[in-house]
């Protein structure tokens, strides 16, 4: 079982599902019609490290972070 936590305004509770890659994670949260427009600009960590690679592969405890994009000065 793997984490999906989504941070900022994006005002999602953290899901826990199991899935064997980033691939099977984001066809989950694309079943999800109030996501799709987050997840088309947002990026991705895995454990605290920024991933782009859907084939990245996923093990039991993981921590998806969905991390909408951001502007300051």
């Amino acid at each position: 079982m793997v984490t999906v936590e989504f941070l900022g305004p994006i005002g999602k509770a953290p899901l826990q599902m199991e899935a064997a890659t980033l691939a099977e994670v984001a066809a989950k949260l694309k079943e999800d019609e109030a996501l799709v427009s987050w997840l088309q600009k947002c990026a991705v960590a895995l454990n605290d490290t920024m991933v782009n690679d859907l084939n990245t592969p996923l093990k039991e405890g993981d921590r998806i972070s969905i991390l909408p994009p951001v502007c300051g000065g």
